[in-house]
């Protein structure tokens, strides 16, 4: 039962019986209003594309025009940019959450942004993220060892769905920011930690895919047993610290936080000895397992600051209460 102040129901002229509709907003709050509310007009972008423009700088503006929240991108071309400009907005359509081709002509290409965060909130984004880049690590690593470059590839494509599902939380924090809410400053704080973590979550993805492509380069030779079991071993700890640290984040265990925190002193040992050992390779094989060992130090690494954020969370949820 949530009693409406009394001027505000007269002033909206509404009566004992009358209806009113909740507006869920990105931030966390919930609007009350005493009609449907229109759906407000989508913000425009125009990218004009010069002579010298590259794909991968097309593809940034398109992909920065997304995350800034713009719900319609117009690109603009001269006839003879067009079949290029073409392909790089394509390609941005496939890679992201949303977008659409609605309207093309000779000279310029009309993009929409048709996703729904109600359908796909930033909590929702977050837990599939975490799932895809924790089956990525292990697998990148049981395709090291296996020698299998089909399973590696397969990782290095996973990879993208974890940036397309960061860009869409991105988007929805840049929205929820940029409009004026009188909603609990906590609710904006805890958008932003969403936003941490969902970064976060994807480097340890950028990690494993790193993993996954120097898998080549020590296939032919192969991994002799002792180094392999120490890997094995590595990797337990990372997804082990991954999993307790998301965990904590979900719960809000503080004290589970702090052990997770805690645990990547001894990961850290263990990196440590793989160190060692690699540094008696030599040439190509050096430098790809010694990416490997920085990878899954640096994923513990990233593993702990979400669990740190957590207990930030925690306390916030907490507000003034002991």
């Amino acid at each position: 039962m949530v009693s409406l102040p009394k001027p505000w129901v007269l002033a909206a002229g509404l009566k004992a019986g009358d209806t009113v509709f909740l507006d869920p907003r990105p931030d966390g709050s919930v609007a009350v209003l005493p009609r449907p509310a229109e759906r407000p007009a989508a913000r425009r972008k125009i990218l004009d594309i010069k002579a010298a423009e590259t794909r991968d700088h097309l593809l940034r503006k398109l992909i920065g025009a997304y995350i800034a929240g713009y719900g319609l991108i117009e690109v603009r071309f001269g006839p003879d940019l067009g079949p290029a400009a073409r392909r790089v907005v394509r390609e941005f359509c496939r890679m992201a959450i949303g977008p659409e081709i609605i309207e093309e002509s000779r000279n310029s290409i009309v993009v929409q942004d048709l996703s729904d965060s109600a359908e796909l909130s930033p909590e929702k984004c977050l837990r599939r993220m975490y799932m895809t880049a924790r089956a990525m690590l292990e697998d990148a690593v049981l395709a090291l060892k296996k020698g299998d470059d089909a399973l590696s590839r397969d990782v290095l494509q996973r990879d993208q769905e974890v940036d397309r599902l960061y860009w869409l939380v991105a988007k929805q924090y840049h929205l929820a920011h940029a409009i004026p809410s009188a909603a609990d400053p906590r609710a904006r704080i805890g958008l932003v930690n969403v936003h941490l973590v969902a970064k976060l979550l994807e480097r340890i993805a950028d990690h494993a895919a790193r993993i996954a492509g120097v898998s080549p380069a020590i296939s032919e030779k192969g991994l002799d047993p002792k180094l392999a079991k120490e890997l094995d071993a590595a990797t337990r700890s990372a997804v082990q610290i991954l999993d307790d640290a998301f965990h904590a984040l979900v719960t809000l265990d503080i004290d589970a936080a702090n052990r997770t925190v805690d645990a990547r002193g001894p990961h850290q040992k263990m990196v440590d000895g793989l160190s060692h050992h690699v540094a008696t390779k030599k040439g190509e094989e050096l430098l790809a397992l010694g990416a490997v060992v920085d990878s899954l130090g640096r994923t513990a690494g990233y593993a702990t600051d979400i669990a740190e954020i957590a207990i930030n969370q925690a306390i916030l949820a907490d507000g003034d209460g002991k």
